[in-house]
């Protein structure tokens, strides 16, 4: 069998040697480290590392997206409880959500997008 035309043209990532960029999360004033691994200008998915500090909880929120988060270090806590290493959460657009660690560690998530991400906090009114 001989080789197609269209082969793919494979774009990998050493993910350990990307630094993490810090993101600034107005409403809560923290401070996020994060990696980009994939922004897709086409379709606006994103995917990428996500670090919460121990202590930190995004509070209550929603998004104009889904997201799912696998949790690749330490615990995720949610609103509907603490999730462990290996344990993918996917969380509906336009659903009110809490997340983030727990007191003891950080967490670090395998976060992931399918369209476009925004935020909107409950005690920003109506957005």
């Amino acid at each position: 069998m001989g080789k197609p035309d269209n082969v793919n043209a494979l774009q990998p990532v050493n993910v350990a040697d990307l630094p993490f960029e810090q993101v600034h999360i107005p409403f809560t004033g923290a401070n996020i480290p994060i990696k980009m691994l994939r922004d897709d200008p086409e379709t606006g998915m994103t995917v990428q590392i996500v670090n919460y500090p121990r202590g930190f909880t995004n509070v209550w929120h929603k998004h104009p997206c889904g997201h799912g988060m696998y949790v690749l270090d330490g615990v995720l806590r949610t609103h509907q409880g603490d999730h462990p290493v290996g344990t993918w959460v996917w969380f509906d657009e336009g659903g009110y959500m809490e997340h983030g660690a727990t007191e003891d560690s950080d967490v670090t998530v395998l976060f992931v997008t399918n369209k476009p991400f925004g935020i909107c906090y409950l005690d920003q009114g109506d957005c």
